[in-house]
């Protein structure tokens, strides 16, 4: 008789400080997939040892570390037992001492499951940046601004994007994705990918998530495909019953052919009392005639933050690639927004 090999696995307790929490992992399992199956939300974002997220501190116990980013965790840091928990293996009982752990997030955590889907629809937003519409067959429980890992199935190719509609609707799911020239993903978009086609979805995951009951201005700030997130947190805002609250939304592209939604976001400026789009262009063409932001987004934030009053009372979300947010923080901190009140989800590279 075949022995199941899952049943011969060795099983480890993760105790995490200071938060008190006792988890379970298997041998072979990283401590952050454990958690993702027993529905603990930590800190985390790439998942794959690269922009270091879920660093923490190795208090006790025998772990291995699989392949990572010396840019998320430097030799300084494993000197000092610092470890990433996307790529910690435990082959004892560990103690983990957790370098950020958020209790509202921890109060919020879903566990991650795998989802049947259906491709049905590819809309074209710009020349290089498409809504993907797809149906699964359980609905999905997410919180606005979490992603999800996108498997073709047959073609080896599994990607991490944003939900781009509200929790409202949890069977049928948008993504806003943008195309790049080497893109895995991207490239199936020419043709490869058709509507009718199935996918598999793994979620959710993501920390970057729309904290609620909080009343001062909310900023979104993003670019590219960063737009997935951030429409997904504004659409939840408007729709969630709290009282009204100042909303601007910064958006970064690089001409005026990258600008899309433009339409809605105008109807949303004549419908909400304290909501204004800032887009800005960072390389306007001529022919554009653009009169409106230039320059990159974060330089558009620190003109603008002033006039949203105390920025202690600001919650910031940014979603794009890395250069953007590691410039944006800076702005961020010097304008006086408080660390807790600023959540961003870098859009790192996928290792192939």
């Amino acid at each position: 008789m075949t022995q199941n090999p899952l049943a011969a696995r060795a099983v480890h307790t993760v105790l995490l400080q200071p938060a008190g929490i006792e988890m379970e992992v298997e041998e072979g399992e990283t401590v952050l997939d454990a958690a993702f199956r027993q529905g603990i939300s930590l800190m985390h974002g790439c998942k794959e040892g690269q922009c270091s997220s879920c660093k923490c501190v190795l208090v006790d116990g025998d772990v291995e570390l699989l392949k990572y980013s010396t840019f998320a965790l430097s030799e300084m840091d494993r000197d000092t037992n610092h470890i990433l928990l996307c790529r910690t293996l435990a082959y004892s009982d560990i103690e983990v001492e957790l370098l950020n752990y958020d209790e509202d997030l921890l109060s919020r955590s879903i566990a991650v499951k795998d989802f049947a889907a259906r491709l049905t629809a590819i809309v074209p937003l710009t020349h290089d940046i498409f809504r993907l519409e797809l149906e699964i067959e359980q609905p999905l429980k997410f919180w606005a601004g979490q992603y999800v890992d996108i498997t073709v199935p047959g073609k080896g190719v599994t990607r991490s994007f944003s939900m781009a509609n509200p929790p409202s609707d949890p069977r049928r799911l948008h993504f806003i994705i943008k195309k790049y020239g080497q893109g895995a993903f991207s490239a199936l978009l020419d043709g490869a990918l058709r509507v009718g086609d199935p996918l598999m979805l793994r979620g959710p995951y993501g920390t970057c998530l729309r904290r609620e009951n909080r009343t001062g201005p909310l900023v979104l700030v993003g670019g590219g495909s960063g737009m997935s997130p951030l429409w997904s947190i504004l659409q939840d805002q408007i729709g969630c019953g709290e009282p009204s609250r100042p909303i601007r939304f910064f958006y970064g592209a690089r001409q005026a052919r990258d600008l899309f939604y433009l339409d809605r976001f105008a109807e949303l400026m004549d419908r909400l009392p304290d909501f204004r789009f800032v887009p800005a262009l960072s390389d306007a063409a001529p022919e554009d005639g653009w009169t409106g932001e230039t320059g990159f987004i974060h330089e558009v934030v620190r003109r603008h933050l002033g006039e949203l009053g105390d920025a202690s009372a600001i919650d910031v979300y940014s979603c794009g690639p890395p250069p953007m947010i590691d410039a944006l923080l800076p702005v961020l901190q010097i304008a006086g927004v408080e660390p807790e009140h600023t959540h961003f989800d870098k859009f790192t590279p996928a290792l192939r």
